[in-house]
């Protein structure tokens, strides 16, 4: 179904066998997440043809008409100003991290200034919200997305109708997984608007932040909204001792980390290193696509400990953390490993004097705090997934992987570092 909507003959039923529990990964994954990824304005029109099936034929969408949901979303999802004077402003997230601060953020940085009477609400789960935890102007409405059945993903749809039910309530929808991409009907046509950032900008490059900056100036009247993170700091001191080759990382970013316990790979402690550290994720959000090879993290990590000490992020835990250490193991590097909140780790980044890692939510904090980065970024299905989740900035160098060749990789992490100080 995903080569027939790229060539530019989309089935016109969904197959039921497709809206099956044991399916919901493959309906995601592959078909849905292939259609946005190539950001092509066609494939929006065959995802909202083929979605308007699945909702009509969920339990929660009984007696929703595939046509009038298409007819809907092709309306909300023009741009058109703001006429409403809300007294509530709800700003839906993303679900995933990185979106959340390249597009979600500027939506939220817009709503500020376009209405400072009004309370801004940040709509989805605690881990996304902490990004932001420390603005004074949001406050949050926590929404879980659960990553299971069709059922499931469309739990979440009577909450958002209840949040957004009052009549001087305004909705920003920033192509957010709650609504599955806009598809949801949450509250009335004129209190909801859409960003629908598949389509927005067509076939230029400019990148997500850019295009929801456009997006924001043509809506709600903002010139020039840009990504911004917000955590709450964190504690002053981090006494448990994580994992059997690292310590965690304390206190609050944006200022030195001092004190900061490093160890060497093996285990041995090292004294606390003076600012700077180089900040490293080695995630890829569960896509391995975006990695390059395991020698190549081991040799990544002892190119750039060469530099300066490192304090890298072992993600989620499970396989990624294990990934983390044995890379830390085989380069010697000098390392600190952070295990916590991305929040946290966001505040690690923003204290950084440098950022490394792959096309993953990391170089999206570096981008918005002015955090120097390099980005390696590969396993994109389309030319045009890399000009929109690349991050723009003058201190940004992006590689962008065609051919995964590690040595020439590498060649240009090591180009990168020396144009940095």
């Amino acid at each position: 179904m995903l080569r027939q909507c790229i060539a530019g003959h989309p089935p016109l039923e969904l197959p039921r066998i497709l809206l099956e529990e044991p399916c919901a990964q493959a309906l995601f994954g592959i078909l849905i997440e292939g259609l946005a990824d190539r950001f092509e304005p066609a494939l929006c029109d065959a995802y909202a043809r083929l979605f308007s099936r699945a909702i009509e034929a969920s339990s929660q969408g009984a007696g929703q008409d595939p046509a009038a949901l298409v007819a809907r979303y092709d309306r909300v999802r023009r741009p058109r100003p703001i006429a409403l004077q809300p007294r509530r402003v709800l700003v839906l997230s993303r679900v995933t991290l990185g979106a959340d601060v390249a597009v979600t953020s500027v939506l939220l940085a817009a709503a500020k200034q376009a209405f400072p009477n009004a309370a801004i609400v940040f709509v989805g789960p605690r881990k996304n919200f902490e990004l932001f935890a420390a603005d004074p102007r949001l406050s949050h409405a926590a929404v879980e997305y659960r990553r299971g059945s069709l059922r499931e993903r469309l739990a979440v749809w009577d909450d958002l109708k209840a949040l957004a039910s009052a009549p001087d309530c305004l909705v920003l929808d920033p192509d957010s997984r709650l609504t599955q991409l806009g598809m949801l009907p949450i509250c009335a046509e004129d209190r909801y608007h859409l960003f629908e950032s598949r389509r927005y900008g067509g076939r230029s490059d400019h990148n997500l932040p850019t295009l929801a900056a456009q997006w924001a100036s043509e809506t709600l009247g903002v010139p020039n909204a840009a990504p911004y993170v917000a955590p709450a700091p964190l504690p002053l001191s981090f006494p448990e001792i994580v994992g059997r080759t690292g310590y965690p990382l304390g206190p609050s970013a944006r200022v030195p980390l001092d004190p900061l316990l490093t160890a060497q790979a093996g285990g041995a402690v090292a004294s606390a290193p003076p600012a700077p550290y180089i900040a490293v994720s080695l995630g890829v959000g569960e896509n391995p696509a975006k990695r390059i090879s395991d020698s190549f993290e081991g040799e990544l990590l002892a190119l750039l400990s060469a530099r300066a000490p490192l304090a890298i992020d072992k993600g989620a835990g499970g396989e990624e953390a294990a990934r983390v250490e044995r890379a830390v193991a085989r380069s010697g590097a000098r390392a600190t490993f952070w295990e916590g909140s991305f929040a946290g780790f966001a505040q690690v980044i923003a204290g950084s004097s440098l950022y490394v890692g792959y096309d993953s939510a990391g170089q999206h904090v570096a981008a918005a705090c002015g955090v120097p980065l390099i980005g390696i970024f590969a396993g994109f299905p389309a030319p045009r997934m890399f000009h929109r989740w690349r991050p723009s900035g003058p201190r940004a160098t992006v590689i962008r992987v065609d051919q995964p060749d590690p040595v020439e990789i590498l060649a240009q992490v090591a180009h990168a570092l020396a144009e940095y100080p």
